[in-house]
Parts: structure tokens; C-alpha cells; sequence
């Protein structure tokens, strides 16, 4: 035990002392909280609306005066219709509104319920289409709020998430990408570090065993993802204000587990790889991708084609973001996560089996 030990203290002070490694695994979860909490975010704000009206009544500025009091858009002012193309292309305007001629009384038909025309004509640049339909959605109850009429409005509700703060989703994202990268990639490197360099065959000739100097060199990086993981939380919790509306010792418990996963995964990656560079490559392209495009993370995983969803439920990240959102956000009890919790955990068990195993025969 004392020999593991003394291997443990070996790496840690190799980490330590190595700036530009703590600067990544410290730094790097930080910046991409902060980056997709603040900087990178899919709310809707600031849709810059002009408005075409050849009649400019007291009804039309009152609609006008509506949406200009919404903070989603800024009134950039009047324009003509033949200017409405202008302004789209050269951005001076990313929606008109068309109030027509006789707006006052195709409105006072509607509400008598008598047919009428289209009273209001919504033109968005949709070179943007998140922008474009969310801003026509907006646009367009703001314009029925405005109208008396005598049918009741229905009530809607949003659950978990009422100001539809984009942080909301990307925080259990980036967990999961943060601690893949961090485990995986330095794990991965640092053993294959030791084999290019020819110091590999050193430790293996010493009087511990081979499987425990393994898991001497990935026990340092746990306990760096585990700094990782308190400081995401802390951010989470009093920057960003993510709710944390669950069990913490739940999310803290499958956050554990993903990063034995993640280990498991970077041992892996070193039996593939030869190289420092390959295992960068593997662990770094070959995992990121993945993680973004399929796991849920940036897109809604029920909009993908059926194959791609098949090929999400062997993306580990999927499940383990899939238990954050539950726990963090819907505020769920931890038995509602068992589901994503047994798969992580399988999924744990397969790549440590398949690590060692095939680390022990590139040791042979």
C-alpha cells in the first residue's frame, strides 16, 4: 500500500507542478461555464422592428407602443413599403410589421367575429430561422394582447425554466463535456506520455503492480475533476442561478460516476493510441463531436432521425445529462434518475473491463 501511495504523491506533484496542464483542467471549465452561461446564448433579445402603415391611427400606435414596451425588440421607426426589402438586407431590420390601409376595421370585424383579411402582415429575415420564429411567435401574441375580444385567453404555464434562460440548458451540457475532456484526454495522454518517453517500462519493473500504477496515475485526475466538479456547481448555483432544485447528493453521486467513466474511457484511449498526438486527437475530435452533436447537449435528441438517436444511446454523455437536467432543474428525486444511473454504471463497468484487459495485453 505504501508503494501505491508513493505513486499517487508522484503524479499529483507531476501535475502540480506542471502550470500549463493546471491551467487547462482548472481554467477551461470556468471560461466555458461563463462562455455559454453569458456570452453564447439562444434567448431572444433585441429583434430590431420596423413598421409599414399607411394610416397611422391611434389603434395602430397603440400596437406599435406594445411591442416597442417588450424588451425583446427596439423600434427602429417608420418606413415605406417599398423600403421593406432594403431594410431586411442591409439589417437595419430584422422584422416589419404591415398594418393595412383599413386596419381599424378589418380589427373591429374580427372581434365582432365577422371574416376579415389579414390586418397585420409579419415579415421576418429568416436567415436566422430560431430568430425569425421566435420573434413571429412573440410578435404575434403581443398583436392579439392588444385586441378586446370576447373569447377567453388561454392560460399558459411554464414549468422549470418560466424566464427560458438559455444557461438553464447548457450548464448539465457542459458538465458533461468538461469531465470527458479533462479525464479522458489528460489520463489518456499522461500514460501515453510515460510509454513514449520509455519511463513506462521503469515503473512497471518496480515492485508494484501494474494495475495499480495505472490507477496511481488516474487517481490525481479524479481529484481534479472533482475541484472541477465544485467549482461548476458553485458557478452554477451563484452566477449563472441554476435552481439545484434536487437531491445534491444525488447529482454530486452520478457526477462521481461519470468521472470513473471518463478514467475508464482515457485508459482506453491510451491502448489505442501510440502517440501523444493520436491520443489528443482520439480524445479530443473524436469525443467532442460526439458529444455535441449527439447527446443532447445543443440539440433535442427527439428531432434527430431515428438512426441518430439509436447511435445517442451509446454516447455516455447523453444519459448523464439527461440526469442533471432531471435533478438540477425538474428538481426529481433521485429514484427518477435509477434509469440513467444503471446505464452510466454498466457503461463504467464494460470500458474498465475492456481497458484493462486490453492494457494487459499491450503490456504483454
Amino acid at each position: 500500500m505504501g508503494g501505491f501511495l508513493s505513486f499517487v504523491k508522484k503524479e499529483t506533484l507531476h501535475i502540480v507542478r506542471d502550470r500549463r496542464t493546471m491551467m487547462i483542467a482548472l481554467l477551461m471549465p470556468v471560461v466555458q461555464i461563463l462562455l455559454f452561461g453569458f456570452a453564447l446564448s439562444t434567448e431572444i433579445n433585441n429583434i430590431d422592428f420596423a413598421v409599414t402603415s399607411p394610416n397611422r391611427t391611434e389603434a395602430v400606435r397603440r400596437q406599435v407602443e406594445r411591442i416597442a414596451a417588450n424588451p425583446y425588440f427596439t423600434f427602429k421607426g417608420y418606413i415605406a413599403p417599398n423600403e421593406i426589402d432594403n431594410a431586411l438586407r442591409s439589417g437595419r431590420a430584422d422584422a416589419v410589421a404591415v398594418f393595412a390601409d383599413d386596419y381599424d376595421r378589418q380589427t373591429a370585424a374580427t372581434e365582432r367575429g365577422e371574416p376579415a383579411e389579414k390586418a397585420v402582415q409579419l415579415i421576418f429575415d429568416a436567415s436566422n430561422p430560431n430568430n425569425a420564429a421566435a420573434g413571429a411567435g412573440y410578435m404575434q401574441s403581443i398583436l392579439l394582447a392588444g385586441r378586446q375580444t370576447g373569447a377567453a385567453a388561454p392560460e399558459t404555464r411554464l414549468l422549470y425554466n418560466p424566464q427560458m434562460k438559455s444557461a438553464y440548458n447548457f450548464v448539465p451540457g457542459i458538465m458533461g463535456l468538461i469531465f470527458i475532456l479533462i479525464c479522458a484526454m489528460l489520463t489518456s495522454v499522461s500514460i501515453v506520455r510515460e510509454e513514449e518517453t520509455g519511463t513506462m517500462e521503469v515503473l512497471l519493473v518496480s515492485p508494484v503492480r501494474p494495475i495499480r500504477i495505472i490507477f496511481a496515475k488516474m487517481i490525481p485526475y479524479f481529484l481534479l475533476s472533482c475541484l472541477n466538479l465544485v467549482s461548476i456547481l458553485l458557478l452554477a448555483r451563484f452566477v449563472l442561478g441554476m435552481p439545484m432544485s434536487g437531491s445534491l447528493a444525488g447529482l454530486v453521486g452520478i457526477s462521481l460516476l461519470y468521472l470513473m467513466l471518463a478514467l475508464a474511457l482515457g485508459l482506453l484511449i491510451s491502448t489505442l493510441a501510440n502517440n501523444q498526438v493520436t491520443a489528443m486527437l482520439i480524445s479530443g475530435m473524436l469525443l467532442m463531436l460526439p458529444i455535441i452533436m449527439l447527446s443532447g447537449m445543443v440539440f433535442p435528441i427527439e428531432n434527430m432521425p431515428g438512426i441518430l438517436q439509436g447511435v445517442s444511446c451509446i454516447i455516455p454523455a447523453r444519459w448523464y445529462i439527461e440526469a442533471v437536467r432531471k435533478l438540477m432543474i425538474e428538481g426529481v428525486p433521485f429514484a427518477d434518475v435509477l434509469r440513467e444511473v444503471l446505464i452510466l454504471a454498466a457503461m463504467t463497468a464494460v470500458l474498465i473491463g475492456v481497458a484493462l484487459r486490453k492494457f494487459n495485453d499491450k503490456l504483454e
